[in-house]
């Protein structure tokens, strides 16, 4: 899929980049992307992937604007409470970004219907903000052979990973490292966060999206946890748990 004029203005910076060139922002333009999600990390991870000349976006949530979300889903405002967040994502998306083809659902993700969405995406973003879900997406990117990049953040600690088993088959999925049984102590809603802090497990997770995309990088396998009250960074090596029911029997 070539670019046209517009397009080589418009991303210029972006194809000035060794690693991205005319044929890393083909290759942006001809990707679809699914970001379940369309809360603090959502929001944001969408408005960039759009911004970069990702071709089809589809934005997947259940959840409506509330006031209380404004101090940091920034792509959200006082007269769009009330509105579910993936429809109205899209709309201001649209506008912005007539470029970049967008698709809204107002329903939450669960097994009964992640196939549909997830078989048709080269990547997704689990912006989601409880363990349901999260192992639902994992569940069916592990099906599908589907890259899915994962962010979570709570109080001043945030963390994310990408999961590909194609590239990396021996870090295993979401659920090696959280089984279902996990309790999970701290949530947003429970323990409070910045609009900052979501920021910047955003950006982090839609540039780990961005190298899977590009062919780039090698995040895959790695587990990067964020302080923000340190500002340190910490890397692990994930590994497959060789009785996950999930992805265990691909081994």
């Amino acid at each position: 899929m070539s670019l046209n004029d517009d397009e080589f203005m418009r991303y210029s910076r972006q194809i000035l980049l060794p690693e991205v060139g005319e044929f890393g922002q083909s290759a942006l333009k001809r990707a679809k992307v699914l970001v379940v999600g369309v809360g603090g990390l959502g929001q944001l991870a969408a408005q960039y992937l759009a911004a970069a000349g990702v071709g089809s976006l589809t934005l997947m949530d259940d959840d409506s604007v509330e006031v209380s979300n404004l101090p940091r889903q920034l792509l959200f405002d006082d007269r769009d409470i009330g509105e579910y967040k993936s429809l109205c994502a899209k709309q201001k998306l649209m506008r912005r970004y007539p470029d970049c083809e967008l698709h809204s659902i107002t329903r939450r993700l669960s097994l009964a219907n992640a196939s549909d969405n997830i078989n048709n995406a080269d990547i997704v973003l689990d912006c989601s903000d409880n363990l349901a879900t999260r192992h639902s997406v994992n569940q069916m990117c592990v099906q599908l052979t589907t890259p899915l990049v994962t962010a979570s953040v709570a109080h001043f600690s945030g963390f994310v990973f990408t999961i590909d088993l194609e590239q990396a088959p021996a870090a295993g999925c979401y659920h090696c490292l959280f089984p279902k049984e996990t309790l999970v102590a701290q949530n947003c809603t429970t323990a409070g966060v910045l609009g900052p802090m979501v920021g910047t497990m955003a950006s982090m997770q839609t540039l780990m999206a961005m190298n899977c995309l590009l062919g780039m990088g090698n995040a895959c396998g790695k587990l990067l946890r964020f302080d923000g009250l340190t500002f340190s960074w910490r890397s692990a090596t994930l590994s497959r748990d060789p009785q996950c029911h999930v992805c265990g029997v691909l081994a």
